[in-house]
């Protein structure tokens, strides 16, 4: 009984989101073009369930380049109102597209000269007649067995919602970036906008020794510093090379003599640095490409100025 009735409302509700195909039409543009030409934000309402969906997409539509927030039609009327400008544009959303406390509404919105989208299951309806653009989210029945319950029109409210919005969105050139300016404390805000710069090592935790260094003191510098690494500085403080656990495996397999040996008969010349301006991810990228677990922050004097760890990079979670 269960698994019959959950596949019935997903048929039901299938079958409704597949019949907006043929409703992006030319009223889908004249709603595109309203919202994009919009100069202040899109005042998203909505009675009951329309109103629960209506947050999200107004949620959506802030996230996604257009500004845009909801308002309570009841609130509306009762003070909330004056959140409106004469610079946005309302849209509003009602399966009956009668629903009274919107339809009061319709004078004010008027009064103000801004521009009114709907999105109606009744072309007819006085929502629907008063608006600019009606958006066509009728639906043969609900999912609920007694056609009362709203889903399916609730579910088609928010593809409808959906499909606005990601049309904005490709309008706008709307970019990842852009995205991850709204989600600053998503991963994908962190992935995006943290740079080397935010979580670098640097000024006395950058491991250094000169090229006249002892090999035992540059191992000092390294146990330390606690990096596996250090780097090699001239007495201007350019880097000339770098030396890392891997080198001194190399230096003990070919008999070098770790008591006597200088830094600068070990070490590596030309190690791979990077820029402290360059985003975290790309730090990463270059790490994992060149199969190493700290690289080198270098500035425009060829100086060592921080040190990335592959840790580092873990603990902000950039990944």
């Amino acid at each position: 009984m269960f698994i019959e009735s959950g596949h019935r409302t997903i048929a039901l509700e299938t079958q409704a989101v597949g019949e907006l195909q043929h409703r992006i039409n030319e009223a889908f543009t004249t709603a595109c073009e309203t919202l994009l030409a919009c100069e202040g934000r899109v005042i998203v309402t909505g009675m009951g369930k329309s109103g629960h969906i209506g947050n999200k997409i107004a949620a959506t539509l802030a996230s996604t380049g257009t500004p845009a927030f909801f308002v309570h039609p009841g609130e509306a009327s009762h003070g909330d109102l004056g959140m409106i400008t004469k610079n946005d544009v309302v849209l509003a959303m009602s399966n009956s597209g009668n629903t009274a406390e919107l339809v009061t509404l319709i004078p004010l919105i008027k009064r103000l000269g801004i521009p009114l989208v709907s999105m109606t299951g009744d072309a007819d309806s006085a929502l629907a007649q008063a608006a600019c653009a009606n958006l066509d989210i009728s639906v043969s029945s609900e999912a609920c067995p007694l056609n009362l319950a709203p889903t399916t029109s609730t579910t088609v409210t928010l593809v409808m919602g959906d499909a606005l919005a990601i049309a904005l969105l490709e309008s706008r050139g709307f970019t990842a970036e852009d995205f991850a300016f709204s989600h600053p404390g998503g991963a994908l805000g962190r992935k995006l906008l943290l740079k080397v710069s935010d979580i670098m090592h640097q000024d006395q935790e950058v491991p250094k020794v000169t090229p006249e260094s002892p090999l035992q003191n540059a191992l000092l510098e390294m146990t330390e510093k606690g990096f596996g690494m250090t780097t090699i500085v001239d007495k201007q403080g350019r880097l000339l090379g770098v030396f890392t656990d891997g080198d001194l495996r190399r230096a003990i397999d070919s008999n070098v003599n770790l008591s006597s040996a200088l830094i600068k008969d070990v070490m590596s010349a030309n190690p791979k640095t990077i820029n402290q301006n360059i985003l975290a991810a790309e730090a990463l990228n270059i790490m994992q490409q060149s199969s190493i677990t700290a690289v080198i922050v270098e500035n425009e004097k060829k100086q060592p100025v921080g040190v990335v760890h592959m840790h580092d990079i873990l603990r902000a979670g950039v990944i």
